[in-house]
């Protein structure tokens, strides 16, 4: 659609974004009209061009085929214009064939601060033949009511907010009708039903929804304090009642006619069942959040008894093994603990394992200062993942320090990341002495836990190499899940 009018218009901004407005709240109107709902632009050469198009879900279509982008016939050029011109709503006397069946068209200008920026075609299928119910009259007012509100400039209503929750009611959920004093008009059958739900009893038209609603909600808490003016209809709102575990969501769609409110059109929808899974998500979440939380805490205090115990080893062999197995338990408790801090399936890597890095190279060698330089981003990394990466990394960097800098005072350690997409690689560079000639990277226990977790945990290949300056050049090449936690084939 922007687009479409950045193309064929000169439309200003606040123009375009009226347009957008409407067309993103108009799901409602043709609903209630059971029509489709065609937006016209005039262009700059003189032509109409079709740049949005609304269905029905309440009725039949009359357009199967997509007609975004065409332009308008010439036969009905002159009622676009003509209501465009007048920014008056037009109908059409006769219905228009539309080869097996007719169509009954109004044509209604989109009007922005008293001028007309494009034409509403409504476009009615008259196949059916039979007498409307009360329910479709009634909806059909409302959809009138809210036509005529965009001819006169009233609709979209820029301070109207459907809310980012789940639960917007639609208008086959259920439907009430007020006057200006806040009165109900009319109820359909499943707003009768919502209502029913939420405790109220009998007959719903004559009565003041917001008091019906005040004594439900006696000594309920918390109360959004929208509450009144959405049950009056006074505002563009939306707001949710609960009462005995019961959960609306209601929505106010205010009827006005040159600034005089009329009365309104409230849409409510039952979300009890919505409302509970969501609780039942949050509960999890928060579950998993202390499971992770609490696996740190345990993880950490392994990683203290093992100090104290490295401590008291008095064979240098003993001590070490030891302060790398506390090493490796401090690497898994960050990650633990960088889940316990999101609700996502997925953690930022980078911050995370900056920190394990450079603690690994100042425990690695206390006689040698190391600087780890890291080019390049991780990005986003699945839990699952998470772990055996940060424990590979964490081996090849202590590796590179305890055995690439002998009698050296300083040294580099440069990791450096390229990502496409889920495929990984990194590479991992010292400046230190390097391989010796045909040795491999060597049999210890850090080099088997590395070549473990990146073929069998992480799918994927290691090689050791010689770098330009004559240090040891690491390549990690892995395929990372995705969000889902699925992970491509490699």
């Amino acid at each position: 659609m922007s687009e479409l009018i950045s193309r064929h218009s000169n439309l200003d901004a606040v123009d375009a974004d009226w347009l957008h407005l409407l067309a993103g709240d108009w799901q409602v109107i043709s609903d209630l009209a059971f029509a489709d709902l065609v937006l016209w632009l005039p262009t700059d050469d003189g032509e109409l061009i079709a740049i949005a198009h609304c269905r029905p879900s309440t009725g039949a279509t009359v357009h199967y085929d997509d007609i975004v982008g065409t332009v308008a016939p010439s036969g009905r050029r002159a009622q676009l214009l003509q209501a465009f011109d007048d920014r008056r709503v037009h109908r059409e006397r006769e219905p228009r064939w539309l080869g097996a069946y007719a169509v009954r068209e109004e044509f209604v200008p989109v009007v922005r601060a008293g001028r007309a920026i494009a034409v509403l075609v409504r476009q009615t299928y008259l196949g059916s033949g039979r007498t409307p119910s009360r329910l479709e009259l009634n909806y059909v007012e409302a959809a009138e009511g809210l036509l005529g509100m965009i001819s006169r400039g009233e609709f979209p209503q820029p301070d109207s907010a459907t809310g980012p929750r789940r639960g917007a009611p639609r208008v086959g959920d259920g439907l009430l009708r007020l006057n200006a004093e806040g009165e109900v008009l009319y109820a359909s059958p499943n707003a009768l039903s919502c209502f029913h739900r939420l405790g109220v009893y009998g007959p719903l038209v004559g009565e003041s929804l917001v008091e019906i609603t005040a004594d439900l909600l006696v000594q309920q808490a918390p109360v959004d304090e929208s509450l009144p003016v959405v049950m009056m209809g006074r505002a563009p709102w939306r707001t949710e009642l609960e009462s005995d575990r019961v959960s609306l969501s209601v929505r106010s769609l205010p009827i006005t006619e040159d600034g005089r409110r009329m009365g309104a059109v409230l849409l409510c929808r039952d979300v009890t069942e919505v409302r509970r899974r969501e609780r039942e998500l949050i509960t999890k979440d928060a579950t998993i959040r202390e499971i992770h939380h609490r696996v740190k805490n345990n993880l950490q205090t392994v990683a203290a008894l093992l100090r104290l115990q490295a401590r008291r080893m008095q064979i240098p062999e003993a001590r070490g093994a030891l302060e790398e197995a506390m090493r490796r338990v401090d690497t898994i408790a960050l990650v633990h603990q960088a889940l316990s801090q999101t609700l996502e399936e997925e953690v930022e890597f980078d911050d995370m394992v900056g920190r394990v890095l450079r603690l690994a190279a100042d425990i690695a060698s206390a006689d040698t200062s190391v600087r780890t330089i890291s080019e390049g981003s991780f990005g986003l990394v699945h839990a699952e993942d998470a772990t055996p990466l940060a424990l590979v990394l964490t081996e090849l960097v202590t590796n590179a320090v305890e055995h690439g800098f002998p009698d050296r005072a300083t040294g580099t350690v440069r990791i450096t990341t390229t990502r496409d997409g889920h495929d990984l690689t990194v590479h991992i560079v010292d400046d230190g002495i390097g391989l010796a000639p045909d040795a491999g990277p060597g049999a210890g226990l850090g080099t088997q836990i590395v070549r473990t977790l990146v073929e069998n945990e992480l799918h994927g290949s290691i090689d050791w190499g010689t770098s330009a300056d004559g240090g040891t050049d690491v390549t990690v090449r892995v395929v990372l899940r995705d969000a889902r936690g699925h992970r491509a084939a490699s």
